[in-house]
């Protein structure tokens, strides 16, 4: 029987094969990478109403998820070079220093260098939580593995607002940050002594961390977050602009060099296996973005809804995810490719759906469309990491897994400065009427559709027949 034939373990396999400790520990680091925004979005009225500062609330997000991609461009390197107990462990602490320095904030500048660190921290953590499924876990389990991410993923939808609640409602807001900060002091000692077994990397690299090559990474993402931030119809559009020629300076500059290099070659290049992989997920992540972005306020114009039923409507999706992963996750590899192009199928579907639905109604169909949208990355997320992995070359692998997770923030970032240019020129407003909620509710998934597009042909680029599957995979393409 083929390795394509072979069926994936059960959970029963998992729960005796000696990793669910292990398992644990990732699980936990991407708790709370996952549920960190969500508390602190419940937070934000009481923060403001504490130390002030409205006119800077939006770069409390924007700053975390710069910290994010930058963090996890360098995880797979960090962990070639020190190994994944000291980079997890460094992850750890930074986040949790992050939550300290959040938590003892009297103004929303400090507040920010708070959030810039936790994203640092929590976009490592994630990064590297990819880096360990593939380096500590055996291939049989990983479906598994993946589900049980999707499980926790689609919880911390539910319980990252109740944390916040909670410590809003007893009027302790910072006891929301000392309760995270505590949990990443824990998690860094348990990294310490749970993964001290694992050595450094064995590829050969110079040594350096490429800190000039992160900083223009991060002012690419600054300028496009910026963009999104305040959005104005020539501002804006210059600021995308500038951002993605400054991360296409950041990919050549990176693609240049070898010992130190933070994604692997050509990482957005359709024409070979990775690249395709890496290029799916940038567009699928930007194109899914709008109904996160407008979705509940839209909603709430639109058919008078109150803002707890709109947040629970999105939450269907990361229910949907979920469900499909784990549904999903006892496929074996030769039904991949289905998988794959099923689930982006799917992203596709949700997005047209979404340009009838959100401008039309009801609110019933929006909550179906959301769950489909959710199940499209639930069935195919898992085996996206097991397909591209095979495609990598040996040395390739760990830039490859840490590479997921932030090429898809990436695409987030873009993709939320993008369809705010959109709405912004389909007249949308603080004092927006129904009819220009409507008109905005259909031009920001009609514009995200050439974005789909260009995603499916990604799609099938790295998943077609005649596309060599497992193995070491097409050294020629990385000539």
């Amino acid at each position: 029987m083929s390795k394509s034939d072979q069926a994936v373990l059960g959970w029963g396999d998992l729960l005796r094969s000696g990793y669910f400790a292990r398992l644990a520990l990732i699980c936990t680091g991407v708790w709370l990478h996952a549920a960190d925004s969500l508390m602190v979005a419940t937070l934000i009225p009481s923060i403001l109403a504490d130390i002030g500062g409205a006119e800077l609330v939006a770069w409390t997000i924007a700053l975390y998820e710069i910290g994010s991609i930058a963090a996890g461009a360098a995880s797979a390197l960090l962990s070639l070079r020190y190994g994944l107990q000291r980079a997890m462990t460094a992850s750890a602490l930074l986040y949790g220093a992050g939550c300290v320095v959040s938590a003892l904030a009297q103004d929303m500048p400090v507040m920010l260098v708070g959030r810039l660190a936790q994203g640092l921290g929590g976009g490592g953590l994630m990064a590297l939580a990819f880096v360990s499924i593939n380096r500590l876990f055996p291939r049989e389990h990983m479906p598994r593995i993946m589900a049980v991410l999707s499980i926790l993923w689609g919880a911390s939808a539910f319980s990252g607002p109740l944390v916040g609640g909670v410590f809003a409602e007893l009027q302790i807001w910072r006891g929301g940050f000392w309760f995270f900060a505590a949990q990443a002091i824990g998690l860094s000692v348990w990294i310490f002594f749970g993964l001290r077994d694992q050595a450094t990397g064995k590829e050969e690299h110079d040594g350096r961390i490429p800190v000039w090559r992160l900083s223009v990474l991060s002012l690419g993402v600054l300028a496009i977050a910026a963009a999104g931030i305040d959005v104005s119809p020539v501002r804006s559009p210059l600021l995308v602009l500038t951002g993605l020629a400054i991360l296409a300076g950041f990919l050549r500059m990176d693609g240049r060099r070898q010992g130190n290099r933070l994604l692997p070659l050509r990482p957005l290049d359709p024409r070979h296996g990775v690249g395709a992989a890496l290029l799916m997920i940038f567009c699928f992540a930007a194109s899914t973005i709008a109904i996160s972005a407008y979705g509940p306020v839209l909603m709430i114009v639109l058919f008078d809804t109150s803002a707890l039923v709109a947040g629970y409507i999105l939450a269907l999706s990361s229910i949907g995810w979920t469900v499909a992963a784990v549904v999903t996750s006892g496929a074996p590899e030769r039904r991949d490719r289905t998988l794959i192009l099923s689930g982006m199928v799917c992203l596709t579907v949700s997005i047209i759906g979404f340009m009838y639905a959100v401008p039309n109604g009801p609110l019933f169909l929006i909550a179906v469309i959301a769950f489909l949208e959710g199940m499209g990355f639930g069935m195919a997320w898992t085996f996206v990491l097991r397909r591209a992995t095979a495609l990598a070359i040996a040395e390739e692998k760990d830039r490859l897994a840490s590479a997921m997770p932030t090429i898809q923030r990436l695409g987030y970032a873009v993709g939320a400065a993008y369809v705010g240019i959109i709405a912004n020129a389909a007249g949308f407003a603080d004092d927006t009427t129904r009819e220009i909620a409507g008109a905005v509710g259909f031009w920001i998934f009609a514009g995200t559709l050439p974005l789909a597009a260009l995603g499916l042909v990604a799609a099938w680029s790295f998943t077609r027949p005649g596309r060599k599957a497992f193995g070491p995979a097409e050294p020629a393409a990385y000539q």
